[in-house]
């Protein structure tokens, strides 16, 4: 059984979707989960975020949930949006280290770009191009996960 956790700041854009992606393929045998280090309790996905995951015909109930140290004990595979998220992890919670990757880290062989670009605040044309490339990320995490 795999278990894959996705981790951005506030829980609201990159994660939910990435979140959204995966769950959408139906895989067996894979759970997949988000949350975000600094994510206010319960808030939906931003409107950008859902407007893009419909276009895409990607079903999605998410509301923002703060990063545990159970959601941790629980991930075989810690996903985060960026190397600032993957160093904030790793300092509040020094156990999970060894299964904390950046997605682009661990789907990648490019060691310069390890970031997905946060659409926050950005227009649906920016949250656009942030789904495409999460999409581009996941259909390689799943092709790795064979």
């Amino acid at each position: 059984m795999n278990r894959v956790l996705f981790v951005c700041t506030g829980n609201t854009c990159r994660s939910p979707m990435a979140e959204a992606i995966l769950r959408s393929k139906n895989i067996p045998g894979l759970e997949v989960k988000s949350a975000g280090v600094y994510a206010s309790h319960g808030q939906p996905a931003s409107r950008y975020a859902k407007e893009v995951l419909d276009e895409n015909q990607i079903s999605h109930n998410h509301a923002s949930r703060l990063l545990s140290e159970e959601d941790l004990e629980w991930a075989t595979h810690i996903l985060t949006m960026t190397e600032g998220h993957k160093h904030a992890i790793n300092q509040m919670f020094p156990n999970a280290q060894g299964k904390i990757f950046t997605v682009k880290e661990y789907v990648s062989t490019d060691e310069y770009n390890k970031d997905v670009f946060d659409p926050f605040g950005g227009s649906k044309e920016i949250y656009s191009q942030t789904f495409d490339e999460l999409k581009d990320l996941i259909d390689q995490l799943i092709e790795k996960m064979k």
